[in-house]
């Protein structure tokens, strides 16, 4: 498309004017002759003076350096001096009005060789680095969380598949010894190790679930639920309540060990603080999400507060593992009401 160049120059003069770039333009001397608003915007106001006094190393005050193969900041051989290299997209750091050093993406280049005029043009990249920087600490926590799952599995199937069975098989020799020629006192002390490695072996294959239950892994989400609410009636005589509607047997695993996470936490610190014989649990799959519902009638508590002891989860646990699965978690409660606790995990 052309446009007659009195649009043209229209136009560029409203880039100019209006564009959230820095623009500052040089001429061979070095000395600034014109810079957009941006520009004034960020310079510390005794830079823009010296700039507008026209002395050619103005920008040394502001400049902390520009990125090199070799440093993250520094003046070598620098972009204000250098013609040879090219400089027409690089790295640099200003200290600015108000906001202390700021990383910019920078292009410096010849415009008009005749005059020797040269362009220096900054865009902020902090939000690109605050995004990289989210963007890294989420993936560090999921993979935290992820060798977390897989060390928890590990030591489950150890505790279930050698210390279980090593107990066990201690307790078949103790029972023999009962059929054998001993004293009575001999055999009541026999039969009271007995019960301690009973019960033992009772803890061991209860923390071997609670690290990792193998029917979660083994048969997904509803199975899992269903076995821990009823080892948590067995155990505490509370009911739950669970109703579950999923369309599938499998989720992602991610997702699965998100929404069943949550949902332990949850249904842990009813059992804990709100003082009630009944919790209700619904999990479903609807409009393309997996959304858990945990209720409780109990105590309540004021959520500005939250619980002020927990497991090492917690509240801001599940919500943060919620937002690691682009989840959302809604806990509202009111003392003397109950606790209501809502998540929605998307799962496309």
């Amino acid at each position: 498309m052309i446009f007659e160049d009195f649009q043209l120059t229209n136009l560029l003069m409203k880039m100019y004017d209006n564009s959230a770039e820095a623009i500052f333009f040089f001429d061979q001397s070095k000395k600034v002759i014109a810079m957009n608003r941006s520009a004034e915007d960020i310079l510390d106001t005794q830079v823009l003076k010296k700039m507008i006094q026209g002395d050619p190393k103005a920008i040394c005050f502001a400049c902390k350096g520009y990125t090199s193969e070799s440093e993250l900041k520094t003046c070598t051989a620098c972009y204000f001096e250098n013609y040879e290299k090219d400089f027409s997209s690089f790295q640099v750091y200003l200290e600015t009005k108000g906001k202390g050093v700021i990383p910019y993406t920078a292009s410096y280049q010849t415009i008009d060789p005749e005059n020797g005029v040269r362009m220096f043009m900054l865009r902020d990249l902090t939000r690109q680095f605050e995004t990289q920087k989210a963007l890294q600490q989420n993936m560090m926590t999921k993979r935290v969380i992820q060798a977390q799952e897989n060390e928890r599995k590990r030591i489950s199937r150890e505790l279930h598949d050698s210390v279980a069975q090593e107990i066990l098989s201690a307790l078949v020799d103790l029972r023999v010894l009962k059929y054998m020629n001993v004293e009575e006192e001999v055999l009541k002390k026999v039969q009271h190790t007995e019960i301690s490695l009973m019960r033992l072996l009772d803890d061991i294959r209860h923390l071997a679930v609670e690290l990792r239950p193998a029917t979660l892994d083994d048969l997904g989400l509803e199975a899992a639920f269903r076995t821990h609410f009823k080892w948590i009636e067995k155990n505490y005589g509370v009911v739950v309540n669970f109703q579950a509607g999923l369309k599938a047997k499998r989720y992602e695993d991610e997702v699965e060990t998100v929404v069943y996470r949550v949902c332990q936490e949850a249904v842990f610190n009813a059992l804990k603080y709100a003082e009630t014989d009944e919790i209700s649990v619904h999990v479903i799959e609807e409009e393309g999400k997996l959304k858990l519902t945990v209720e409780d009638s109990g105590v309540g508590f004021d959520e500005l507060e939250g619980h002020s002891k927990g497991t090492g989860l917690g509240l801001y646990g599940m919500r943060e593992r919620a937002e690691l699965v682009g989840g959302t978690l809604i806990i509202q409660s009111e003392i003397g009401v109950g606790t209501s606790i809502r998540m929605q995990v998307p799962l496309d």
